[in-house]
Parts: structure tokens; C-alpha cells; sequence
């Protein structure tokens, strides 16, 4: 039985990933009396004296959104927010798993960003935070955006930002390996849609020293034609020497290659053209843009994808949890561009000197280490600039 198969048939077996744990029992007159009424009636009135207080007595201050419209599900697309559920609930397993944070799936039936706005945004005063999962661009940048200027709670788009934390981390440990600096660097990443651009946003915000977007029309640059918003900020920040051709072009000479697009579109020949000892991070799924072998025999000196049968998996559950557990655990309006190169750097932290290898520049995935780091990590920071409500707890 193939692994697809077997999934399938645990998802039959499991009738659901998730499941409601009490922790308030309810076994006699008098419990019931606490938990529910006439006793349930004080704190409410708390709360409605002070909204703040609901974070202490409700679940909120540890509970989590995972929201989507089902339009860009894993690699399978628009498939619809009902088809979209399993992968919602192994998120909030992933969350509960790897952080401590309870979270529900809720996939809502529409495309339209102003419904989805305002139903994200009414719902919002119940959770700790919201993190948008598989919204097709560009509608995801919008919603957002708008969500972030009317929550007062995080609200943060794993496949964007999530992403674009592993990769800088993972970008960040190649240049250490390669002895390069990062502002000495330059970098294609071929795929504008959501993660690519928020990957373009995160390292410009690193430190890269030049950066070259390419889509399926080709390099990206200031004025050019039939770019969405997102990109057309981009273009104002990379791409200074308005480079204007087709992947190939962007490749000839850089020193990496960061691939959140489609399989097979790198050659071992465009490898063979960039800078010496390239960095290759090929992240089409399940099939990379250039398989690790090709790129290695073409001269890479480090690749990763986002498979787990090859060493330097570029893997969301790095950051997303820590990231949330750090942002609620200091009780953050907002998940800032700060906290999110803080996450960068706790996740490249844990790979030391000693350890550091072409087969091995990020932690794994179930290092134990890593929820909690980026989780101080990012507390701190947002303690630093300013959107936390609670001080940072002693360790």
C-alpha cells in the first residue's frame, strides 16, 4: 500500500484529526454550577467590563484560527474550503503538536476578499490569533493586509511568511557555510505568487544584496507589464540594474536559486552558469524545479527542497508554531517583520559551526529545541517593537 493509500485509509479510521478536550468537568450540581450557569454569568460581566480579560478567562489566549477558502490547497489548488478540511486539521495537529497551541479549522465558503474580510474579522474576537492557510494570490495579500489593519491580533499567512522564514534561515546558514555575506549575494527566485513574493520581502529585509524575481512571463522589473500590486512593490526594491530576460538569464552568475514555482523548469546547464559553489533551493512539490542529484552534479554546494527523503527539507512546521506560541505568549497585536527575521535567525541559530554541513544547515523538524526557541525569540522581539501586551517571562 503506497503512502497516499495508507493516508486515506487512517483518515477513515480517524474520522477526523481533532477532537474538543474539557478542561472544566462537569459531574455534579455543583461543578455544572461553576462551569455553567448562575455561576458563568461573574465572569462574563468581567469580560464586558474589560474585553482584556477574556484572555484570562476563556481559552483564547492560547486558541488559533486556521482559516482558509480551499483556492490553493497543498498542490492541488482550488479544490474547495469542504476538500480543504484534512489539510486544515493537520495544521492545527502541527500547532498543538509541535507549540502547545489549541487550534480550530474553519474553511469558509467564498472567494469574494470582502466577505472573507469582514467574516475573518467578526469571528476574530475569539481567538488569540489567525493564521490564513492556502489563499490563492493575490487575493491573499489583500486580505491580509486588511485583516492586519482592523485585528488586534496576530494574523499571519503561513504559506507566505512561513516560508519565507525557513528559506532565510536556510539561506542564512548556506552563506555561513559558503563564506559569503548576504548584502555580497545575489539571488533569483523564480515563482511571484504568494510565497515567492513574501520570500522577496523577507530577504530584501535580511540583508540580500540583490534580488531578481522571475514569473512565468519572465524576470520581473519597474514598469513592467501585468504585475499585481504585491510585485510591483517588489520591483521598486529589487532588480536594480533592470534585468530583463528569461530564468536562464537571471541565473547566469548568481549565487542562489530559490524555486517556489513548477517541476523541472532548472537544467543542470543553468546551474552550471551561476557563481561558484551555488545555493540551490528548489522547493516545487512533490517535484522540485531541478532534483538535488542533477543540481549537485552541475555544482551546487548546497540544495534543499521541500521533500523529507532529502536532506535540507524547507519545512513551514520550523517556524509557524514557534512563531504563534511566541506571539500569544506575550499576548502581540501583530506579527511584525521584525518577529519574523528574529524567527529567522533563532531557526538558523540551532545548526552550530561544528554541525554545519552541506547535507545539514537547518534543524529538523522534530528537534525539540526549536518551538521554544523561536517562541523566545520572537516574544522578544515583539516586546522590542512594541505590539506586546504582556512583558517577556523570565526563563
Amino acid at each position: 500500500m503506497d503512502l497516499r493509500q495508507e493516508s486515506l485509509k487512517k483518515h477513515y479510521e480517524w474520522g477526523g484529526k481533532l477532537e474538543i478536550a474539557v478542561r472544566a468537568t462537569v459531574q455534579d450540581k455543583e461543578s455544572l454550577s461553576l462551569a455553567y450557569t448562575p455561576g458563568v454569568a461573574e465572569p462574563c460581566m468581567v469580560i464586558h467590563e474589560d474585553v482584556e480579560k477574556s484572555y484570562e478567562l476563556t481559552r483564547r489566549h492560547n486558541l488559533v484560527a486556521v482559516i482558509t477558502d480551499g483556492t490553493a490547497v497543498l498542490g492541488l489548488g482550488d479544490i474547495g474550503p469542504e476538500a480543504g478540511m484534512p489539510v486544515m486539521e493537520g495544521k492545527c495537529v502541527l500547532f498543538k503538536e509541535f507549540a502547545g497551541v489549541d487550534a480550530i479549522p474553519l474553511c469558509l465558503k467564498s472567494t469574494d476578499v470582502d466577505e472573507l474580510v469582514r467574516t475573518i474579522y467578526l469571528l476574530s474576537g475569539s481567538f488569540g490569533g489567525i493564521n490564513l492557510e492556502d489563499i490563492a494570490a493575490p487575493r491573499c495579500f489583500e486580505i491580509e493586509r486588511r485583516l492586519k489593519e482592523i485585528c488586534d491580533i496576530p494574523v499571519f499567512h503561513d504559506d507566505q511568511h512561513g516560508t519565507a522564514v525557513v528559506v532565510a534561515a536556510a539561506l542564512y546558514n548556506a552563506a555561513r557555510l559558503t563564506g559569503r555575506q548576504l548584502s555580497e549575494m545575489t539571488c533569483v527566485i523564480n515563482g511571484a505568487g504568494a510565497a515567492g513574493c513574501a520570500i522577496a520581502n523577507l530577504l530584501l529585509n535580511f540583508g540580500i544584496g540583490e534580488l531578481i524575481l522571475v514569473d512565468k512571463q519572465g524576470i520581473l522589473y519597474e514598469g513592467c507589464e501585468g504585475m499585481n500590486p504585491a510585485q510591483q512593490a517588489l520591483c521598486q526594491r529589487c532588480n536594480r540594474s533592470l534585468c530583463k530576460g528569461t530564468l536562464a538569464d537571471a541565473m547566469r552568475g548568481a549565487d542562489v536559486f530559490v524555486g517556489v514555482s513548477r517541476p523541472g523548469l532548472v537544467t543542470e546547464d543553468m546551474v552550471r552558469f551561476m557563481a561558484k559553489d551555488p545555493i540551490v533551493l528548489a522547493m516545487a512539490n512533490p517535484v522540485p524545479e531541478i532534483m538535488p542529484e542533477a543540481a549537485i552534479n552541475a555544482g551546487a554546494k548546497v540544495v534543499g527542497t521541500g521533500r523529507s527523503d532529502y536532506g535540507n527539507q524547507i519545512n513551514n512546521v520550523l517556524a509557524f508554531p514557534g512563531i504563534f506560541r511566541g506571539a500569544l505568549d506575550v499576548r502581540a497585536r501583530d506579527i511584525t517583520e521584525e518577529m519574523k527575521v528574529a524567527a529567522a535567525y533563532a531557526i538558523a541559530g540551532l545548526v552550530s559551526d561544528e554541525e554545519l554541513a552541506p547535507g545539514y544547515i537547518l534543524p529538523q523538524a522534530f528537534d525539540p529545541r526549536v518551538g521554544k526557541t523561536v517562541a523566545r525569540a520572537v516574544a522578544k522581539a515583539a516586546v522590542e517593537c512594541g505590539v506586546a501586551r504582556l512583558p517577556l517571562r523570565e526563563e
